[in-house]
């Protein structure tokens, strides 16, 4: 099957919304972690989200180039292709573009879907991410809807975000931000709905002490009735169609049932990366560390080419990253639950 429609990502939202389960977005680097991805997804029955960062994309790109759009461009095609072998449905995302990335990320990847559907062809990704948190809502949101008119001409969903996840991740700091920054009002979340309804469908990252990166359970304290009490405020205003479809940033170290209570409360797509790269590296790691003798030309021997090979550990690491990605949509509640064949 070919990566989803910009029909069938919009049932897979309405299907997740109505079944009370969310779908892990993973942020794939490379035709092994995309393999990883898409069999994670594939082994789970589960429908999913695969998506590309800034700097994901410059990686990709290749170190010569460090081109961010170019690079997630050439991911997105591959995904297309390998998407066809599988028997779910998988929709393309991008991740964390700020206001600085707009011209050189998210216009250029705009273009490409452009000129795609002028082939006759969808839209190269089914929907991208403005991250206007760094500047005031009031400009966040101006921006925000220049960008969902540009997007849903051509048929892609907007994700955006109001609020600041904390932490690090691909070289973007908030860790120095106030508390009162980590938590979204529902004063936002209802100016959120009130500036974008009414120009096409929209993900919304509403943040409630979200954090990005590693930590130990416990250590991340999340207020997930902040989510609660924002889609009250809108539905109370606007009626019970206008609960958002809302996304969860930051989840590594998160309580189980944490994770789960947010489902209640309109959460229908949950980033992964932290956690899948931990688990994608330790393969490596482990694989380098037993065969040591044979991956290295120690002491003027030749070495094990069979254990160098960078396939030999690629493999175990791509089945690494499925294993925990596997776990995501366990957590999620999403095993089992693809659309595949019926939209």
């Amino acid at each position: 099957m070919p990566i989803a429609t910009p029909s069938q990502y919009r049932a897979m939202l309405d299907a997740a919304q109505k079944g009370g389960y969310a779908y892990p977005a993973i942020n794939v680097t490379s035709i092994t972690t995309i393999n990883g991805a898409l069999r994670a997804f594939a082994e789970s029955k589960s429908d999913g989200i695969i998506q590309v960062s800034t700097g994901g994309g410059k990686f990709a790109s290749g170190t010569s180039v460090g081109n961010d759009a170019f690079g997630a461009i050439v991911l997105a095609e591959a995904a297309h292709r390998l998407a066809e072998k599988y028997d779910v449905l998988i929709a393309l995302h991008t991740d964390h573009c700020h206001p600085a990335a707009v011209d050189s990320f998210l216009k250029p990847l705009l273009q490409a879907s452009r000129e795609r559907i002028a082939e006759g062809k969808g839209p190269l990704f089914q929907s991208h991410m403005f991250d206007g948190s760094v500047v005031p809502l009031a400009e966040n949101l101006e921006i925000s809807k220049k960008l969902l008119k540009e997007c849903a001409e051509l048929d892609i969903i907007l994700e955006v975000e109001a609020g600041c996840v904390g932490g690090e991740e691909d070289g973007h700091d908030t860790s120095g931000l106030p508390a009162e920054k980590l938590y979204t009002t529902p004063e936002d979340m209802v100016a959120v709905y009130e500036a974008l309804s009414p120009l096409g469908r929209f993900l919304f990252a509403a943040t409630f002490g979200n954090v990005h990166g590693s930590y130990k359970p416990g250590a991340v304290k999340l207020k997930p009735t902040i989510l609660r009490d924002g889609q009250k405020a809108v539905t109370d205003k606007y009626g019970a169609t206008a609960e958002m479809d809302l996304v969860f940033h930051g989840g590594s170290g998160t309580d189980l049932e944490d994770i789960r209570e947010t489902l209640g409360y309109g959460v229908v797509k949950m980033n992964i990366d932290t956690d899948t790269q931990y688990a994608f590296t330790r393969q490596i790691v482990t694989h380098l560390c037993q065969n040591i003798e044979g991956v290295l030309k120690i002491d003027g021997e030749v070495g094990d080419k069979k254990l160098y090979d960078p396939r030999s550990y690629l493999k175990k690491a791509e089945i690494g990253l499925a294993n925990r990605l596997k776990l995501a949509c366990d957590d999620l509640l999403s095993t089992g639950k693809t659309i595949f064949g019926t939209v």
